[in-house]
């Protein structure tokens, strides 16, 4: 058994079976990853070697994607990467080999999230395909199912109040999206998708059902994170929306507005749902404090992150990361009031940082993060919880000025 963890933010880690049994994990691939430290004799990352404080370390960078990282999720003893290129990538850990490869030739893969021993993956064709693991077949990754089915399709199509207008004299079943998936979401046995044709729809684990869509936004949706029941749509008309459910029906509970013509990239959860940060195109990160309701936001944090467009968020703890397409993950620590002041620079990513993930076990005194960016490579960083400044009553910590941006 495993704790299969989803991405950030997601509901909490629901014990589950194991993609694959340890056993079938073989350790002599060729698509070896190059280290840039604390490698052991046996060629495994010595974490004891790990200084307690100090600043991050570059543990590895995983190449084999023909396209741009697009996605990152992470289940149990596995990581798994997806790309613009169709293809996604399973890695083994904790040696972080090339494990298997699949989905090639199934569109663009913009978003994947893993239940059990299942993958959900979006693709820029506007549809949902679910990978099952096999354990008794060499095709490891083994596609079972498009969404919308078949079967769903057959019990719609003759009914002409299934369809809903999409553009000008083209009717769609409502069941379908009509643009590429752009993310994907897991809560209480669904599946949530957002899509650049502004809608947001719910399909039921069990039978692949999608059961309701929401014309949740004004312009593309760019992510989804599900916390405890509630889902949180960002979209590029700069809002971010909570949907609970009543009555078995998803609705409204609040919207958290950005910055004005500004689009919302990613959005995250913080600590018990306290919390909602999400990620501008303008470079920055603003933040919201909720009441026990949820329905009522306070903002709390409207920070200038990056030069460029922040592209994705994660949070750990107290921590939130955030990559950008200036080609730098920012470290940031979140006060009490919810702002978040700077504790460090990653660089070292040739392009833009498309997605990141942070792994919850502890690992030397911090945390594992995964990145994954337009240069094609999945790079494994050490991010500790401690940081050491150079100097008593310093501000700066390894060259970067230490700042809060709250809003009172």
């Amino acid at each position: 058994m495993v704790f299969s963890k989803q991405s950030s933010g997601l509901d909490e880690p629901t014990l589950s079976i194991p993609l694959l049994p340890k056993t079938s994990i073989s350790s002599d691939s060729d698509d070896s990853p190059r280290w840039n430290g604390f490698v052991s004799e046996s060629g495994i990352k010595r974490f004891t070697d790990l200084p307690l404080c100090g600043s991050y370390r570059s543990l590895a960078i995983l190449s084999g994607h023909v396209g741009s990282v697009s996605c990152l999720a992470l289940c149990g003893e596995f990581v798994l990467s997806a790309s613009q290129g169709r293809d996604i990538i399973v890695w083994q850990q904790p040696d972080l080999r090339q494990f298997a490869k699949f989905g090639q030739g199934d569109g663009t893969v913009k978003a994947l999230v893993t239940i059990g021993n299942k993958v959900f993956t979006a693709h820029q064709d506007s549809r949902i395909r679910v990978w099952k693991v096999s354990r008794r077949s060499e095709n490891v990754f083994r596609l079972t199912a498009t969404l919308p089915t078949a079967k769903d399709y057959l019990g719609k199509f003759m009914k002409q109040s299934n369809y809903v207008q999409t553009r000008r004299n083209h009717r769609r079943l409502w069941i379908e999206h009509v643009d590429s998936i752009s993310c994907l979401a897991v809560s209480n046995g669904m599946v949530y998708s957002g899509s650049w044709d502004k809608t947001l729809k719910v399909w039921r684990i069990s039978d692949l059902k999608c059961l309701e869509s929401i014309k949740a936004h004004d312009d593309a949706i760019n992510a989804l994170v599900a916390h405890k029941g509630v889902v949180y749509s960002a979209s590029a008309d700069g809002k971010i929306k909570a949907w609970g459910r009543k009555n078995s029906l998803h609705c409204l509970k609040g919207v958290m507005e950005g910055h004005r013509d500004v689009s919302l990239n990613s959005v995250i959860v913080c600590e018990d749902g306290r919390w909602v940060y999400g990620a501008g195109s303008d470079g920055c990160v603003v933040g919201w404090e909720s009441d026990l309701a949820l329905e009522n936001w306070k903002l709390v944090c409207d920070l200038r992150a990056h030069q460029m467009a922040v592209l994705c968020l994660c949070s750990m703890g107290e921590f939130v990361c955030s990559g950008s397409a200036d080609k730098t993950i920012g470290i940031w620590k979140r006060e009490a009031g919810g702002g978040l002041f700077s504790v460090g620079v990653i660089r070292g990513h040739e392009g833009p940082i498309k997605c990141l993930q942070a792994s919850s076990y502890s690992v030397g005194g911090g945390f594992l993060l995964y990145s994954g960016g337009l240069d094609r490579s999945l790079r494994v960083w050490w991010v500790p919880k401690e940081y050491c400044a150079k100097k008593e009553g310093n501000t700066q910590i390894e060259g970067i000025e230490k700042k809060c941006i709250m809003v009172s």
